[in-house]
């Protein structure tokens, strides 16, 4: 479950918050509650974010952008998936899966995704998008020249604004994902530690590996 409350139906009062209730879950249901959206997910980033009018306002705001930008679709998404994916949040990246095929993308560009630079199955805009957005979120925004120039080749200035905006706000969006282990997110962190089998005692390794003290 996520790490914060989740806020059932009957508390809110924000106008929008309810909106977006009645809109993905249906008026006669407290998705607090009643999980489960459209898409499979469990919707707990509208419930959890509900806490907290304010800042629900102005992610949904974000979400509007789409409708006026003059960005591609696919191209926005591929930055949105990869985003995903490159950040480990397995909500970003599979709702952007899911939009990549509503838009009309071949299933080998999707299964790609994770290996993108082996792929041979991308347009030159797309590939320069995906080396973009490593660059965004792998690299923290260090974008080498070329990845930049690349870019510029394929996208009007506008364009690389919307992407770069984009695809940057989708990355805050799986790091709060993870934080707060909202969505398809919720699930244990897979590295822990694998413990030494019964009997070993606190067995020296560094000895092992070195051939002992006196090696």
């Amino acid at each position: 479950m996520p790490r914060l409350r989740e806020v059932p139906r009957a508390e809110v009062t924000d106008e929008r918050v309810l909106f977006f209730y009645d809109r993905l879950f249906g008026p006669d249901r407290d998705p607090a509650v009643d999980h489960g959206t459209a898409t499979g997910s469990p919707g707990d980033w509208w419930t959890v974010f509900a806490q907290c009018p304010e800042v629900f306002r102005h992610a949904v705001r974000g979400f509007a952008l789409y409708r006026n930008a003059s960005l591609d679709p696919v191209l926005r998404e591929l930055g949105q998936c990869r985003a995903g994916w490159a950040r480990g949040s397995q909500f970003v990246f599979s709702q952007h899966c899911k939009q990549l095929r509503a838009l009309g993308v071949p299933e080998e560009k999707i299964t790609a995704l994770p290996a993108w630079q082996l792929a041979d199955c991308y347009t030159a805009p797309e590939r320069a998008v995906l080396a973009y957005t490593d660059a965004l979120v792998l690299d923290g925004g260090r974008v080498p020249d070329p990845v930049f120039a690349a870019l510029g080749e394929h996208l009007g200035e506008p364009e690389v604004l919307q992407l770069t905006y984009i695809t940057c706000v989708y990355d805050m969006h799986a790091t709060i994902a993870k934080a707060l282990r909202l969505e398809f997110d919720d699930r244990a962190d897979p590295v822990v530690e694998v413990a030494a089998p019964e009997g070993s005692g606190n067995r020296d390794i560094a000895a092992d590996l070195t051939g002992g003290a006196g090696a």
